[in-house]
Protein backbone atom coordinates (compact mmCIF):
# COMPACT_ATOMS: atom_id res chain seq x y z
CA UNK A 1 0.00 0.00 0.00
CA UNK A 2 1.62 3.48 -0.98
CA UNK A 3 1.59 6.24 1.04
CA UNK A 4 -1.76 8.36 0.66
CA UNK A 5 -2.72 11.98 0.97
CA UNK A 6 -4.90 14.01 3.31
CA UNK A 7 -7.53 16.31 1.83
CA UNK A 8 -5.15 19.06 3.33
CA UNK A 9 -2.59 18.05 1.30
CA UNK A 10 0.13 16.36 3.83
CA UNK A 11 1.18 12.85 2.87
CA UNK A 12 0.56 9.26 5.41
CA UNK A 13 3.25 7.01 5.47
CA UNK A 14 3.16 3.41 3.92
CA UNK A 15 2.21 1.34 6.53
CA UNK A 16 5.36 -1.21 5.98
CA UNK A 17 7.39 1.75 7.74
CA UNK A 18 5.90 0.56 11.06
CA UNK A 19 7.68 -2.77 10.58
CA UNK A 20 11.13 -0.82 9.78
CA UNK A 21 10.31 0.98 13.19
CA UNK A 22 9.23 -2.31 15.06
CA UNK A 23 12.43 -3.76 13.43
CA UNK A 24 14.80 -1.05 14.49
CA UNK A 25 13.29 -0.55 17.93
CA UNK A 26 14.03 -4.53 18.55
CA UNK A 27 17.83 -4.10 17.60
CA UNK A 28 17.85 -1.22 19.70
CA UNK A 29 16.56 -2.67 22.55
CA UNK A 30 18.75 -5.96 22.08
CA UNK A 31 21.48 -3.62 22.44
CA UNK A 32 19.90 -1.94 25.82
CA UNK A 33 19.37 -5.32 27.01
CA UNK A 34 23.24 -6.49 26.18
CA UNK A 35 24.85 -3.01 27.63
CA UNK A 36 22.10 -3.54 30.98
CA UNK A 37 23.11 -7.30 31.51
CA UNK A 38 27.00 -6.49 31.41
CA UNK A 39 26.24 -4.01 33.95
CA UNK A 40 24.38 -6.18 35.84
CA UNK A 41 27.37 -8.47 35.51
CA UNK A 42 30.00 -6.53 36.72
CA UNK A 43 28.60 -5.12 39.51
CA UNK A 44 28.58 -8.43 41.27
CA UNK A 45 29.55 -8.65 44.60
CA UNK A 46 29.92 -5.15 45.09
CA UNK A 47 27.46 -3.21 47.02
CA UNK A 48 25.47 -1.73 44.00
CA UNK A 49 24.63 -4.89 42.67
CA UNK A 50 21.04 -5.12 44.09
CA UNK A 51 20.04 -1.33 42.99
CA UNK A 52 22.24 -1.63 39.68
CA UNK A 53 20.26 -4.67 39.24
CA UNK A 54 16.82 -2.93 39.46
CA UNK A 55 17.40 -0.33 37.91
CA UNK A 56 18.44 -2.20 34.92
CA UNK A 57 15.39 -3.78 35.02
CA UNK A 58 12.46 -1.19 35.52
CA UNK A 59 14.64 0.73 33.14
CA UNK A 60 14.91 -2.33 30.39
CA UNK A 61 10.83 -3.08 31.17
CA UNK A 62 10.04 0.83 30.45
CA UNK A 63 12.07 1.15 27.25
CA UNK A 64 10.45 -2.27 26.09
CA UNK A 65 7.14 -0.87 26.93
CA UNK A 66 8.03 2.58 24.74
CA UNK A 67 9.32 0.40 21.93
CA UNK A 68 6.40 -1.48 21.73
CA UNK A 69 4.45 1.37 21.25
CA UNK A 70 6.45 3.94 19.83
CA UNK A 71 5.70 3.09 15.93
CA UNK A 72 2.11 3.23 15.95
CA UNK A 73 2.04 6.57 17.72
CA UNK A 74 5.25 7.74 15.62
CA UNK A 75 3.04 6.50 12.32
CA UNK A 76 -0.35 7.95 13.38
CA UNK A 77 0.78 11.29 13.75
CA UNK A 78 3.42 11.77 10.97
CA UNK A 79 2.76 13.61 8.10
CA UNK A 80 4.40 15.68 5.90
CA UNK A 81 4.00 17.99 2.37
CA UNK A 82 6.47 19.13 -0.10
CA UNK A 83 5.42 22.11 -2.71
CA UNK A 84 7.46 24.29 -4.50
CA UNK A 85 8.10 26.68 -1.66
CA UNK A 86 8.59 25.07 1.28
CA UNK A 87 8.82 20.62 2.85
CA UNK A 88 6.14 20.56 6.35
CA UNK A 89 7.03 18.14 8.53
CA UNK A 90 4.07 17.39 11.75
CA UNK A 91 5.46 14.87 13.98
CA UNK A 92 4.79 14.02 17.70
CA UNK A 93 2.26 13.22 20.54
CA UNK A 94 3.10 14.64 23.57
CA UNK A 95 5.22 17.00 21.92
CA UNK A 96 4.09 18.27 18.95
CA UNK A 97 6.40 19.64 16.06
CA UNK A 98 5.58 21.64 12.61
CA UNK A 99 8.71 21.46 10.53
CA UNK A 100 8.84 24.28 7.58
CA UNK A 101 11.98 24.48 5.68
CA UNK A 102 12.01 27.20 2.66
CA UNK A 103 13.09 25.32 -0.63
CA UNK A 104 15.36 28.49 -1.15
CA UNK A 105 17.39 27.77 2.19
CA UNK A 106 18.15 24.20 1.20
CA UNK A 107 22.11 23.86 1.16
CA UNK A 108 21.94 19.80 0.31
CA UNK A 109 19.70 17.16 0.56
CA UNK A 110 20.78 13.32 0.96
CA UNK A 111 18.85 9.97 0.73
CA UNK A 112 20.17 7.56 3.61
CA UNK A 113 19.06 3.81 3.18
CA UNK A 114 20.25 1.60 6.26
CA UNK A 115 20.10 -1.88 6.04
CA UNK A 116 16.62 -2.77 8.21
CA UNK A 117 15.52 0.66 5.74
CA UNK A 118 16.55 -0.85 2.73
CA UNK A 119 14.50 -4.56 3.56
CA UNK A 120 11.29 -2.96 3.45
CA UNK A 121 12.01 -0.13 0.48
CA UNK A 122 12.33 2.56 2.83
CA UNK A 123 14.35 5.29 3.08
CA UNK A 124 15.28 8.98 4.65
CA UNK A 125 15.52 12.40 2.97
CA UNK A 126 17.95 14.56 4.65
CA UNK A 127 17.42 18.09 4.21
CA UNK A 128 20.33 20.63 5.18
CA UNK A 129 20.14 24.37 6.26
CA UNK A 130 22.18 27.06 7.77
CA UNK A 131 20.13 26.28 10.51
CA UNK A 132 20.66 22.79 10.70
CA UNK A 133 18.89 19.35 9.38
CA UNK A 134 15.06 18.58 8.92
CA UNK A 135 14.36 14.57 8.01
CA UNK A 136 11.46 13.36 5.86
CA UNK A 137 11.84 9.32 7.58
CA UNK A 138 10.68 6.31 6.28
CA UNK A 139 9.65 7.11 2.86
CA UNK A 140 8.89 4.69 -0.30
CA UNK A 141 12.90 4.34 -1.90
CA UNK A 142 11.25 5.51 -5.27
CA UNK A 143 9.48 8.26 -3.14
CA UNK A 144 12.41 9.67 -1.53
CA UNK A 145 14.84 9.69 -4.97
CA UNK A 146 12.28 11.58 -6.38
CA UNK A 147 12.40 14.04 -3.93
CA UNK A 148 15.47 14.45 -3.89
CA UNK A 149 16.06 15.02 -6.99
CA UNK A 150 13.43 17.53 -7.36
CA UNK A 151 14.85 19.67 -4.83
CA UNK A 152 18.26 19.40 -6.23
CA UNK A 153 16.90 20.35 -9.34
CA UNK A 154 15.11 23.29 -7.76
CA UNK A 155 17.90 24.68 -5.65
CA UNK A 156 20.36 24.08 -9.09
CA UNK A 157 17.65 26.44 -10.45
CA UNK A 158 17.17 29.04 -7.88
CA UNK A 159 21.23 29.31 -7.79
CA UNK A 160 20.93 29.52 -11.73
CA UNK A 161 18.75 32.57 -11.62
CA UNK A 162 20.90 34.34 -8.88
CA UNK A 163 23.73 34.75 -11.14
Amino acid sequence: MPETENPDGFRMLNPVSRKAMYIGNVISLAAYLAIAAAAVYFSRGSAWSLPVAIAMALSSTVLAAYLAVSPSVFYRHYRYRIDDDCIEIRRGVIVRSHIIVPVERIHQVSVRKGPVLRRYGLASVTLTTAGGEASLEYLEEETAESVAQRLNEKIISMLKARE
